[in-house]
């Protein structure tokens, strides 16, 4: 009777743990970040602060993940008009789709489609959010792999697979040779204590195709070396991560330092 009743109490445990487990799925979450800039693959996409939000769905297995990145800046940059030559000023504007699927927690693949249309109706172009002519230079697709070597490492690459924006070389007769840029990074965890880490990384960029990549002047280079320490703080009880990068584009000979902070 006693291990009867021992049975029936751990088979009612179990039940309620799966029914809390049942109750704490949400399907949708969001998240906003406040960035002093905004980086990517070793460019400086916009210099001035900006707010970045995002909106997305995961499934109840954890594999399946889709959503929105918005992004939007405080402050204007200067665009050229395609007909008066003279400069206008636009503020920072991108909104961007982004599909994953993780096979393993070592192994996953992405899709993003990047469409910052920054500008476009400031310098005189007609804007179209679902164009992926690769001319009209603001959208393009990248299909990207990820593979965790150690849990603190990962390996990660991505081909430009549509679109283009701008992502081609000119060949003598006109024509436009689709460059099919590759990008590979390396990025580890190489210190971490209670509320801190420091994670090192080292990008590049090469096409197998043209003369000229997507990120370089030339068929292939290193563009993204640094380091991002993260720390968790305190503030009214809730925890705030904060990033700061420290970039370098060996090729631009760019080097900034970016603060992101997330408030949720």
């Amino acid at each position: 009777m006693l291990l009867f009743s021992s049975n029936i109490i751990a088979q009612e445990e179990e039940m309620e743990k799966e029914a809390i487990a049942e109750d704490s799925y949400s399907p949708f979450s969001i998240s906003a970040h406040l960035k002093n800039m905004h980086t990517w693959h070793g460019f400086v996409v916009h210099s001035g602060a900006v707010i970045a939000t995002s909106l997305e769905y995961n499934s109840k297995n954890e594999k399946f993940t889709f959503g929105f990145w918005g992004g939007a800046s405080f402050s204007t940059t200067d665009v050229k008009h395609i007909n008066t030559g003279e400069n206008e000023s636009a503020y920072y504007k991108e909104v961007s789709i982004y599909t994953k699927y993780r096979f393993s927690k070592k192994f996953f693949i992405e899709a993003v489609s990047h469409n910052n249309y920054t500008g476009v109706q400031e310098r005189g172009d007609k804007l179209e959010y679902w164009s992926y002519d690769k001319t009209q230079g603001y959208n393009f697709v990248d299909l990207n792999f990820g593979y965790n070597i150690t849990p603190n490492t990962l390996l990660y690459f991505a081909t430009i697979v549509g679109g283009g924006s701008g992502d081609y070389e000119i060949q003598e007769n006109g024509d436009l040779e689709n460059s099919w840029t590759h990008y590979f990074e390396v990025n580890s965890k190489v210190w971490q204590n209670e509320n801190s880490s420091l994670s090192l990384f080292a990008g590049g960029a090469w096409s197998f195709i043209t003369d000229k990549t997507f990120y370089t002047e030339g068929a292939g280079n290193i563009i993204n070396v640094g380091a991002t320490f993260n720390k968790q703080f305190s503030v009214f009880k809730h925890n705030v991560p904060v990033d700061v990068t420290l970039m370098w584009n060996p090729e631009q000979e760019r080097t900034v330092v970016q603060l992101d902070v997330t408030l949720f």
